[in-house]
């Protein structure tokens, strides 16, 4: 399959982690999704940094894109508990329209 060139990786973080904090999961989330999606049109082009206030609020960015049918995926940190701390999508979606650049 060709990859496109066009195709963005959103990538969604909490914002209520450090600046280090918040590149590092923003750095898993973009390598978990590589390792499940290797079928992603995204070829290595535009990157979209969003930011959301806190985990309450990455889960239900995670169920609009549920309700929408958007694939994406989550990156559990273990030394946060295994709490949510970003996504990565390489789907267009107002639900991202709607977000914050981080």
């Amino acid at each position: 399959m060709m990859r496109n060139e066009r195709v963005k990786l959103y990538v969604v973080v909490r914002k209520d982690l450090t600046s280090s904090q918040q590149a590092v999961q923003a750095g898993h989330a973009v390598a978990e999704f590589l390792l499940r999606c290797p079928d992603t049109q995204w070829n290595n082009g535009t990157l979209v940094y969003l930011g959301v206030p806190d985990e309450l609020s990455l889960k239900y960015i995670c169920k609009k894109l549920d309700i929408e049918e958007t694939i994406y995926i989550n990156f559990e940190e273990p030394d946060f508990g295994n709490t949510i701390t970003a996504i990565a999508s390489d789907c267009e979606s107002k639900v991202f329209n709607k977000l914050n650049l981080l």
